[in-house]
Order: C-alpha cells, then structure tokens, then sequence
C-alpha cells in the first residue's frame, strides 16, 4: 500500500526534484524513429507513476533515521517508481550507544512504511582506527557496500547535505590537506549518489515536518567531543556572525570550483602521461625536460600519477615535492626511497622502481 501523499510544500518539492536528478532515467525509443510528438509522449508517462517489477534497478538509500536521511527516503519512495525504480534501504547499526538496535528498527520501520522494498538492517563491528569518526564511517560504507552487492542495487543514495558539505570542506582547510580535500564530497562516486548536496539541512527537517515523519536526533550530533559537531555548532555560526551570512554556501561553491579544476587537470595529466610514460618491466620513467617545462599543477600530477598508477601508492604533498625537486633543483642529489617506490634520476629521466622491500615480497602500501 503507498503512504498517503502530503501536501506539497516548497521542501517536499526541492528535496523530490534533487532526488529524481540524482536518478537514472527509463530508457527512452530513438527520437528519430518515434517522431517530436512520440518523444513528448514518452517524456509524459515517464512522469507518471508506474509499480516497477521485480527486476527493475534497484536504488538504496542509507538510512539512519535522521531528518536528512528520512527526507532522502520518503523523496526517494516518491521519486522512484516513477522512473521505473525499486526503492529500499539500508539501516546500518553502529552499536555505540545505547538502545542503538531499537533506533535501527525504528528507522526500518519509517522505511517499510514508505513502501521500501527490501529494508535491511545491518548490525556492524566499529574498530579503532583513525578514531571513532572514521572507524564508524569505515564500517558504515563496508555494510553499505556489502548490501549493495548482495542486492545487485544499481545505486546508494546518501543523506549528505550542503551544511555537510561546508563543515568538510572546512575542515580540510583546516587540517591543510589540499585541494583533494577542499572539493568536499562528490555528487557521485562509484555506486554512490549525493542528491541532497545543494539542500540546507533545515530544508530537510521541514520536509519530515510537512510530510509528518518524526526524525530521530541523535545525541551524538550534540556531543562536542566530535570535531564536526564543534565546527557545526561553533565554528560555522561565528564565521557567519563575523563574516556575515552566507558562509556555508560560499565553501560549497568553493569545492565545485576545485573539484572542476581539479577534473580538468586530471585529464590533462592522463593524456600526458600517455604520451612521456616508458614502462619497463623494472618499472616507470618520465622525460626530465617534459616535466620541467609542464606548470606544476601538472608536473606533480603526473610523478603522483605515476606512482599510483604503476605501484599502487600515493604520495602526499611533502612526498611529491621531494621527487619533483628532483627535476626542479637537481644538483646530483641521491634518489628517494619512499614506502613502495624508489626515485631517482637518471641522466634525462626521472625513474621509478619498486623499493628493495617490494621486491622482497612486501606489499606497495598507501602513504598518508
């Protein structure tokens, strides 16, 4: 049976239309064999709603019960069916605190009530790595991953709004971690979807309130032992009071930009390397003149490119400025042995080897 359609306000509306672009369209017939007016007609009954079949594509959505992820599936039961979708969702139960099972059946029961089809609650083991923040979202993206296979689920919406967004991007600005981490969050990557990044957070707790859905508050987003709870609550609202309003919107447009500059550099690296790149069965080199005369946006892309690409490691900033002297301010200086990947420069090039542990067996590892 479908829920009983609210009233249609402005945030049922925004929250619907950022959902449904975040959702892949029903194919359509070949515009030229079906005609303008044919066209018109599909596009028409594409609007409408339709009852999906079981093996229609299935899209997830995370759900942890809280205003942001309960607007995204009440939205995403809506939205679906009409682009000829199955909805379902994922609860994940971290475990850390207490009554956590009974907020997970809460969040599943909101779901089922939506019409969600499967509902799955997925209990998880939080390690300590990286601290209980990353542990947890390490564990969250496991069982999201792991339902996503089981299910065969086309995509995995998650709740992320444009505070979310804003609190990231300042935080890599605070902790200095470059561009990468200035671009905040992807509106896609891999299997997932953010549709709510353009969305105030306010925006979804009007949704729930229009719609009549009672959102969970978790404690945990009170709790300033977090430092995204201190940056939300603290932070954010002083840069706005100081600085006037507007501040979370400015850092959002602020990662579209980098992560639009930084796409397009990307793909500029790719093609040079490409062209300069000898691979050799001891590993990879790079002309020293190429690398010289390309700006160093580009020239550091492409040391790091070469690194992951051949050896599976990746390079923080200090690292690659290191390897890059090697071609900006050589005066004989040895080579670099990095975890994985030994540097060094050969006459007119710049070489990369596996390192005397690699060979030896030892796996290439990330460099943080």
């Amino acid at each position: 049976m479908q829920p009983t359609r609210p009233r249609l306000t402005p945030a049922i509306a925004d929250i619907r239309r950022a959902v449904r672009s975040a959702l892949p369209l029903p194919s359509l017939p070949n515009e030229g064999d079906l005609g303008r007016e044919g066209v018109a007609s599909a596009s028409a009954r594409r609007d409408d709603a339709v009852s999906p079949s079981f093996g229609s594509p299935l899209v997830l959505v995370a759900l942890s019960g809280g205003p942001d992820s309960l607007a995204l599936a009440a939205a995403t039961a809506f939205e679906a069916p009409r682009a000829g979708l199955r909805a379902g969702a994922v609860v994940v139960d971290h475990g850390l605190q207490e009554g956590s099972a009974d907020v997970a059946a809460a969040a599943a029961s909101h779901a089922r009530a939506l019409g969600m089809d499967p509902v799955i609650v997925q209990r998880v083991s939080v390690g300590t790595a990286g601290g209980p923040e990353s542990a947890a979202r390490t564990a969250r993206y496991a069982a999201l991953a792991g339902a996503a296979a089981d299910t065969g689920a086309h995509t995995v919406l998650l709740g992320h709004t444009l505070d979310d967004q804003a609190e990231t991007v300042l935080l890599g600005l605070a902790r200095g971690s470059g561009a990468t981490s200035l671009q905040g969050m992807a509106p896609r990557s891999g299997i997932y979807a953010r549709p709510l990044l353009g969305i105030r957070r306010s925006q979804t707790e009007q949704f729930c309130a229009d719609s009549e859905l009672a959102p969970w508050a978790d404690p945990q987003n009170l709790d300033p032992v977090f430092t995204r709870v201190r940056v939300r609550s603290t932070v954010l609202p002083l840069l706005e009071r100081e600085l006037g309003p507007g501040i979370a919107e400015a850092l959002v447009r602020t990662a579209d930009q980098l992560r639009e500059d930084s796409e397009a550099l990307d793909h500029f690296a790719e093609e040079i390397a490409e062209e300069l790149a000898d691979i050799a069965e001891a590993g990879i080199s790079l002309p020293v003149a190429a690398l010289a005369a390309n700006p160093a946006a580009l020239r550091q892309r492409l040391i790091r490119l070469a690194v992951s690409s051949e050896f599976h490691v990746n390079l923080s900033r200090s690292q690659t400025l290191e390897v890059a002297r090697l071609v900006t301010d050589w005066h004989g200086q040895a080579g670099l042995d990095l975890p994985g990947v030994r540097v060094e420069r050969r006459g007119a090039l710049l070489v990369f080897s596996a390192s005397r542990d690699s060979e030896q067996g030892a796996e290439p590892h990330g460099i943080q």
